[in-house]
């Protein structure tokens, strides 16, 4: 069978740094983030952290009650992304979208909390009063590529990606496969996570979180040797895949063709970062791209700032691809995003990409001595003309992801 050809036609992303690309840009290059301290979260006993990083963003004005009352703000996040990003690739209006071969790759680290808060009401409180007829329709997993599937009336594949921090780089990868194989002719990919005291919680037991709360401009520091851990951030972002013959059919603009997807699992611990297996996620993206490694001209980082994860990734690069090519991380400047981190920081790099430049890693001072000598974009943005990048992230459970970019002129 003839495998078919991957392009992206259509991008957006809602960020912490702004929610079009001129704004995040004028961000990235000025290196001012979007870390805040968080004066609401005093209230929370035993919550170490005051950082976060939000987005700007309600409810879009022309979205009916009725169209979001099964919408919490993660599902809101993805449905308005994806509008952008069909609106980007001219398709928002298109009756492909209701043909069944276009799909949905999408995912979130969970629900949204409101949902949640409703069932536990019930259980704590032991009266079911709490509840309505979309508690569960905004709590559960896979919210996210339901409520855009329906807001859209799209009605082919849905393929739920909730996997932590890989979620939205693996609905990318997925759908890359989906169009690939065949199966489908679009697909809209990518992944969303709402700010909440508790998804900070989860790492801040873990003793993982920067506390470095009085000086949010100052943190995280990925890969810097005064790293104190990790701050939470919120957003989503979507890209639009398409087969490359129908994308030139029909006149659309190509942003990059993606030619190489590899995920895998280390199975050997639920929080521990292994380099070994991020390794073979990246070299099977490479033998899926039929690219050799020196082929990689830039590297877009998981890198979170937590030292156990620094290490393991930058060791993990080296081997694969030596110590020359590029590599910075955006959630220097956005937090750790989670579920849309993935679909984020590729639509950052291909955005830079396309116009031949790279962010260097915000707050990153002094190369961490147990990080590996890599070619860290630091103090300014790099100027490059770069054909080929790499994007990669890791989640709990030990799956990692790679994807790898085409620029298309």
């Amino acid at each position: 069978m003839l495998m078919k050809r991957v392009v992206v036609t259509g991008m957006a992303a809602l960020t912490p740094l702004g929610n079009d690309w001129d704004t995040v840009a004028k961000k990235l290059k000025t290196q001012i983030t979007g870390i805040r301290h968080m004066a609401d979260w005093d209230k929370y006993n035993g919550l170490n952290t005051r950082l976060a990083a939000p987005v700007d963003f309600s409810r879009p004005e022309h979205y009916t009650r009725k169209q979001v009352r099964g919408m919490g703000r993660v599902a809101m996040l993805g449905t308005y992304a994806t509008e952008l990003a069909l609106l980007d690739a001219g398709l928002l209006d298109d009756p492909i979208l209701r043909s069944g071969r276009v799909g949905v790759a999408y995912g979130s680290s969970s629900g949204s909390f409101d949902g949640l808060i409703d069932f536990t009401k019930m259980l704590l409180n032991f009266d079911k009063g709490s509840l309505n007829a979309t508690s569960y329709i905004r709590m559960m997993g896979h919210t996210c590529p339901v409520n855009i599937s329906l807001h859209f009336s799209i009605n082919g594949r849905i393929i739920p990606t909730s996997s932590a921090c890989t979620s939205s780089s693996q609905g990318i990868g997925y759908a890359y496969e989906a169009i690939k194989h065949g199966q489908q002719l679009i697909m809209v990919a990518g992944g969303s996570d709402e700010l909440s005291a508790s998804q900070a919680a989860v790492f801040d037991t873990l003793f993982a979180t920067s506390l470095r709360n009085d000086e949010p401009d100052k943190t995280p520091r990925p890969f810097d040797q005064d790293r104190d851990g990790l701050v939470i951030g919120e957003g989503g972002g979507s890209f639009i895949l398409e087969e490359r013959e129908h994308a030139l059919s029909r006149g659309a603009k190509i942003y990059a063709e993606i030619i190489g997807f590899g995920t895998n699992c280390d199975a050997l611990h639920v929080t521990q970062p292994d380099s070994d297996s991020m390794q073979v996620a990246m070299r099977l993206a490479l033998q899926d791209s039929g690219l050799a490694a020196e082929a990689i001209e830039y590297v877009s980082a998981h890198g979170t700032a937590t030292e156990l994860g620094d290490i393991a990734e930058s060791q993990a690069t080296l081997a694969v691809l030596g110590d020359r090519t590029p590599i910075s991380s955006m959630k220097s400047y956005t937090g750790h995003t989670l579920g849309a981190c993935g679909v984020i920081e590729a639509w950052a790099a291909l955005r830079m990409m396309r116009e031949g430049w790279f962010h260097p890693t915000a707050n990153l001072q002094r190369v961490d001595p147990a990080c590996a000598e890599l070619d860290y974009i630091m103090g300014d943005v790099r100027r490059l003309d770069c054909e080929v990048l790499m994007s990669n992230n890791f989640a709990f459970g030990g799956i990692n992801t790679s994807l790898i970019f085409r620029r298309v002129s």
